[in-house]
């Protein structure tokens, strides 16, 4: 069995039936070779206000599972929520900032595109992962980086730091992503486009390999 986890991100609609769909995802994942490590918040174009509102049903269900609760983007509304830490993008703020303001046990990632030298520089100062992709064409977001496999290798030589890949992952194209050192996969409109348990499942199956 690999020691690779499944890293979800959220669809940007997370109202309606979505608190369900998510304890039912995680849930599938409990106990076996596809468990959650992680739930990211991901929403665009509402006021912090509106994504407290929206956050907390799902934080609630990831903390009662002991799944951490992950905020993309935002360091104000992770503090805001007792988030267990922050995603950052290249233009999110800095590590340093993040830590300042959610603590030295906050978890702070970093998105580091197909760059050996961002990931490097994210490692250096002091995020907890790293985040590299896009690995597959991706429904959820315009991407202007592809990383290669080798990245993951030479990564897993070089740093302790645990590596997240990201974009377009399946259970259908995933295997190689493990192989190559994925300490986490990335998984959004795999799981959300369809039958989330199935999903994940399916992910079981190729995790559970080794």
């Amino acid at each position: 069995m690999s020691n690779c986890q499944l890293y979800l991100i959220s669809p940007l609609d997370v109202s309606g039936q979505f608190p369900e769909r998510l304890a039912r995802a995680l849930d599938a994942g409990m106990g076996g070779p596809a468990q959650i490590a992680a739930f990211q918040f991901r929403v665009k174009d509402v006021d912090e206000h509106e994504a407290a509102r929206l956050a907390q049903p799902l934080q609630a269900i990831c903390a009662s599972r002991e799944v951490a609760f992950i905020i993309n983007d935002s360091i104000s509304l992770a503090k805001r929520l007792g988030a267990d830490g922050v995603h950052l993008g290249q233009g999110d703020g800095d590590v340093a900032d993040a830590r300042a303001e959610l603590g030295r046990d906050a978890q702070i990632g970093v998105t580091c595109h197909a760059s050996r030298d961002l990931g490097l520089e994210a490692g250096e100062a002091g995020a907890d992962y790293v985040a590299f992709g896009a690995f597959f064409p991706t429904q959820t977001k315009v991407t202007e980086h592809r990383a290669e496999l080798e990245l993951l290798n030479w990564w897993q030589k070089l740093m302790e730091v645990p590596c997240v890949a990201i974009g377009g992952i399946t259970p259908d194209n995933c295997r190689p992503l493990i192989e190559a050192g994925a300490d986490f996969l990335a998984a959004s409109h795999a799981v959300w486009g369809g039958d989330e348990v199935a999903a994940i499942k399916a992910f079981a199956q190729v995790l559970g390999k080794g």
